[in-house]
């Protein structure tokens, strides 16, 4: 691993996931769908009479937030993405191992560990938890793009 000085912090690399417009769109549809289902059956209930009371204060109070969170973490994903397509340097990423490992139980998905390295940048090692691809393997060559002073980083799989 060359350590120039130059270039990120290793410890502070965090990876970003490309999110295309189809992608944001369906995500902020799934977040107002979120927010909306509460204070809709509020409003059934209240000027339709329905028995829904429970449900809509229930809905509201659980999937108001959720929605939320989701909205603004697709808004931060983006703007993290538009920071890399601005600002970000072209890189490598080498797969140097594959572990299997399980999602809550449920979900098995595989550690990916790479190794980062472009003509501008110090070189570092970090790892990528993501489901499992029938094309991963040990020494693939993936585009990458980093972001040295933000301290980000997207593969291209």
């Amino acid at each position: 691993m060359a350590d120039d000085g130059a270039g990120p912090d290793p410890e502070r690399m965090t990876l970003v996931d490309r999110v295309s417009r189809w992608d944001a769109a369906i995500l902020y549809f799934s977040a107002a769908t979120l927010c909306l289902c509460g204070p809709v059956m509020l409003a059934c209930t209240v000027f339709g009479g329905a028995e829904l009371l429970l449900m809509g204060v229930v809905f509201t109070v659980i999937f108001l937030p959720v929605g939320l969170v989701l909205w603004f973490h697709t808004n931060l994903e983006r703007e993290h993405n538009r920071r890399l397509d601005a600002v970000g340097v072209p890189a490598t990423a080498e797969i140097l191992g594959l572990a299997d490992f399980d999602w809550n139980g449920e979900e098995s998905g595989v550690l990916v560990e790479l190794r980062i390295s472009g003509p501008a940048l110090r070189t570092f090692e970090t790892t990528w938890k993501r489901t499992h691809h029938p094309a991963l393997r040990v020494g693939l060559r993936c585009k990458a793009v980093v972001d040295p002073v933000g301290g980000r980083f997207r593969v291209e799989f």
